[in-house]
């Protein structure tokens, strides 16, 4: 089982922020923000991983993460992503390092409470397809939305104006080879961008995706307001340890 953390993109709603570095190295208390995934995977039994980056800082990735000794590796992957193309874009370069294995991505601004150790287990014993994992949001249009009917995914919609519920599809993302395939077929949206919604909704059409809904809390950090509800809830994770 392969780990991909998709960490490239431009920032722009965390302009000025993000004007001399990529977010994915801004602080979240106490870590630069990529720890947090790259940590979530390892913590689910992944130390194969791969860091799909690009923009202007690229190297300072590779300066901050080395071989990912600090987190008891020996060794990380990283690809470069030439400008923007969106999430499912960024998941194709990851194509020749996956070598057929099947994946966990995340992304790069999605942080967690606990362990998804679990989910990536059931996953694992899944034949074949793919698995997202969900949870109860407060405002579902931000994100892909997930409808459920009698257990089922049934849609996912991208960013709705009137969400089918109140169940977002997460930054965490399970999937076998078939993915590349997908990715090859998919058109540009509206945005220009390769949608990943569309990437789930193939594998609905197929009958082949599953989901879990996330234990814990969830959040992503790519607006002012995430960021500072990321902080909170670390900086109070944190504090309980002690």
């Amino acid at each position: 089982m392969k780990g991909i953390v998709l960490a490239g993109g431009l920032g722009t709603r965390l302009f000025p922020l993000t004007k001399v570095t990529n977010k994915h190295l801004l602080p979240v208390y106490n870590k630069p923000m990529i720890y947090y995934p790259i940590q979530t995977l390892i913590d689910a039994g992944i130390e194969d991983i791969l860091i799909v980056t690009g923009g202007n800082s690229a190297g300072d990735f590779l300066r901050l993460l080395g071989n990912g000794k600090e987190f008891g590796l020996s060794h990380l992957s990283f690809v470069y992503q030439e400008g923007e193309g969106g999430i499912a874009a960024a998941l194709s370069l990851a194509e020749r390092f996956c070598d057929n294995d099947k994946m966990v991505v995340i992304l790069g601004d999605n942080i967690v409470e606990k362990s998804i150790k679990k989910e990536v287990e059931i996953y694992q014993k899944q034949e074949k397809g793919a698995r997202i994992l969900l949870k109860e949001v407060e405002n579902p249009g931000r994100f892909g939305v997930a409808e459920i009917k009698n257990g089922k995914i049934i849609r996912i919609v991208e960013k709705p104006k009137v969400p089918p519920s109140n169940l977002a599809v997460t930054g965490i993302y399970m999937y076998d080879s078939q993915v590349f395939d997908i990715i090859r077929t998919l058109k540009p949206s509206e945005r220009g961008e390769l949608e990943i919604t569309d990437v789930n909704n193939r594998y609905l059409e197929m009958g082949q995706l599953t989901y879990g809904i996330l234990d814990g809390w969830w959040t992503d950090a790519g607006t002012f307001d995430s960021l500072l509800k990321a902080n909170i809830l670390v900086a109070e994770k944190e504090k309980m340890k002690k």
